[in-house]
């Protein structure tokens, strides 16, 4: 039986092509931000790939939301201990 939905990884490398224009049209600082955006679903394009979803975007989200999530969870523990390092000093 045939697959119904193209293998991950090309139909990954594909969308992100699809986007170049947009990119393009960014500042360049921007463009930075968007490739880290496209780097943290090529990391995760094994879950990506597991989750044989037929919307690529859907995935995308998912990635850019799970590791925005762990950025925050880094940053509050980040500001929890400069609190808790402030409080000492007081």
């Amino acid at each position: 039986m045939g697959r119904t939905i193209p293998s991950f990884r090309p139909a990954l490398e594909h969308e992100i092509e699809t986007w170049k224009d947009f990119k393009r049209a960014l500042r360049p600082e921007d463009q930075k931000v968007f490739d880290k955006l496209m780097n943290f679903v090529r990391i995760h394009a094994d879950a990506g790939s597991f989750s044989a979803r037929p919307m690529l975007s859907e995935v995308f989200f998912m990635c850019f939301a799970l590791e925005q999530n762990k950025k925050i969870e880094q940053l509050m523990k980040r500001v929890k201990e400069l609190e808790d390092i402030t409080r000492k000093d007081k």
